[in-house]
């Protein structure tokens, strides 16, 4: 088994966990630690949906639960939420997790592509049966569309000369590997963060874009308040700002239900909240981030269905 520790084990399962004959969906399976964690809270009338877009993640949980008929393993993208449990009638539901980001073993394999520190082609995809790789793609996106990318998802100062260089060096030979990418980063790069790889940024950026995260956190949260019953959990593990700003965002604004004008004659009691925050965000403490390097940027946001 992949060796891969889960960030905020406790503390989200402990947030999200409320009843033992429960319905739940693990939005990002990973490697099953927060799955595993609910099925044992579980009772015998308890179900468990997880979800994930990687092939290798759902052999695994397909490994794990194969002889427990309360977990359903569903391959494809938690944009799809509501379709999914309603193909396995699962609803209403009382919990849903979401671990945002990239597991460790996709990092830590050379041939998925995610990480700069290693050499290997250039894919980038979590589900790799579907759509273009971030080779392909960088051998066809124009360098504005390259530079938005950078700007937008990996907030990159220097996206402009890193795109211009791309399409330079693509006229000559096809950017198939990381290393290739991470050497064409660092030609371009004038000046470099204290304690940061030149080529984190965009790394990130076309991660996010050749995945389209952001799009399927976004519209996988346009389906959670229905899909959740009342006082269900919704949690998410969120690992850079991007996703977070999303996150706390719609919160806020189910917590308001609409967006009214200041001074708007209306009174409190006649808005309609849908969801109620719950505590404080949480962060890993300081003996999880010594332990798992990974877990220093992720912050947890828990909310609940009035």
């Amino acid at each position: 088994m992949d060796n891969h520790e889960t960030v905020l084990l406790d503390e989200a399962v402990e947030a999200l966990f409320h009843k033992l004959d429960g319905s739940y969906v693990d939005c990002t399976y990973g490697r099953g630690g927060h799955s595993q964690e609910i099925v044992n809270r579980m009772n015998n009338r308890g179900r468990l949906m997880v979800i994930d877009k990687d092939k290798s993640a759902i052999a695994d949980a397909k490994s794990r639960f194969k002889d427990d008929d309360r977990v359903v393993v569903v391959h494809g993208s938690f944009s799809r939420l509501a379709d999914y449990v309603k193909d396995h009638d699962m609803l209403p539901l009382d919990g849903i997790l979401m671990d945002l980001g990239v597991s460790s073993p996709q990092l830590d394999d050379p041939l998925r592509g995610f990480s700069f520190m290693k050499d290997g082609p250039l894919d980038m995809r979590m589900d790799q049966t579907v759509g273009d790789s971030a080779s392909n793609w960088l051998a066809i996106a124009g360098e504005d569309e390259i530079t938005d990318v950078l700007r937008r998802y990996g907030e990159e100062k220097f996206a402009r000369r890193i795109a211009r260089k791309i399409v330079s060096i693509r006229q000559d030979k096809k950017i198939e590997t990381t290393s290739s990418l991470v050497e064409i980063i660092e030609s371009a790069v004038p000046k470099r963060e204290k304690n940061k790889h030149p080529a984190t940024r965009t790394f990130q950026a076309v991660r996010i874009h050749v995945n389209q995260e952001l799009k399927s956190l976004e519209d996988c949260l346009q389906d959670v308040v229905d899909l959740l019953v009342s006082g269900g959990r919704l949690v998410i593990i969120s690992f850079h700002s991007l996703e977070d700003r999303i996150v706390k965002r719609f919160i806020r604004r189910m917590e308001k239900e609409d967006d009214y004008p200041d001074r708007f004659p209306i009174r409190a009691d006649e808005i309609e909240h849908q969801l109620k925050l719950v505590g404080k965000p949480i962060r890993p403490g300081d003996e999880e981030v010594r332990s798992n390097r990974r877990a220093r940027s992720s912050i947890m946001r828990v909310a609940e269905k009035l």
